[in-house]
């Protein structure tokens, strides 16, 4: 499994309100001979409630996994 670690955030506001969120991260796997790095949009909605580093390590985890996992045409 890889290890994941959020190296930080970056939100953007629109009409006093956050528009988006990206998800700095780094991460690698036990071997460390594959790593990856750098961020993932989430929409205002997605990141409310979810501010915290475990909350956000979650999301960035399965946002990977479905961009490197694509389902089927």
């Amino acid at each position: 499994m890889f290890d994941i670690q959020i190296t930080g955030t970056n939100i953007r506001y629109a009409d006093g309100g956050i528009s988006v969120v990206h998800v700095q991260f780094q991460g690698h796997d036990p071997e460390r001979t594959v790593s990856l790095s750098g961020y993932i949009p989430l929409t205002s909605e997605e990141y409310q409630g979810n501010e915290s580093i475990p909350a956000l390590k979650n999301i960035v985890r399965t946002k990977l996994t479905e961009r490197l996992q694509p389902e089927a045409e």
